[in-house]
């Protein structure tokens, strides 16, 4: 739910903004066609940066659920302005894309992806007290 949410929000913030970030045209661009950019696109989005989280980020980071998935979408943000957007091209803080404006749409994407990312331990938490409150006993 957070990629594609994510993605159809920076799409959208840039062209409110009068430009065009398009993260899987860059990462195309990178790894050598519109097909492979998506592929790392999808597997970054659904996979590997959820399993990073779960794993990881979700012990390490105060707060609850979806505090820690804003927090996890910051740190996202940053390797991407620091590490990713350089190596692609873009420049630090996305620079040679939109400075500051550009660096802003991605990083209230990262947010809302984060959110959307920590809101699933929590509604599955939700959900276990509801149903072990509901079980009967015979």
């Amino acid at each position: 739910m957070g990629t594609p949410a994510m993605t159809a929000l920076i799409y959208v913030l840039t062209a409110m903004m009068g430009m065009r970030i398009g993260i899987v045209e860059m990462l195309a661009e990178t790894f050598g066609g519109f097909k492979m950019g998506m592929l790392v696109h999808i597997l970054n989005g659904v996979i590997i940066f959820p399993l990073a989280f779960a794993f990881l980020f979700y012990r390490l980071l105060p707060g609850p659920a979806a505090t820690k998935g804003i927090a996890f979408g910051v740190v996202l943000w940053l390797a991407s302005q620091l590490i990713v957007m350089p190596v692609m091209g873009a420049g630090l803080f996305s620079a040679h894309v939109g400075g500051v404006r550009a660096a802003t749409a991605l990083l209230v994407g990262n947010v809302l992806y984060g959110w959307l990312l920590g809101l699933f331990p929590m509604l599955a938490a939700e959900e276990l007290s509801l149903a072990s409150r509901n079980r009967r006993v015979i």
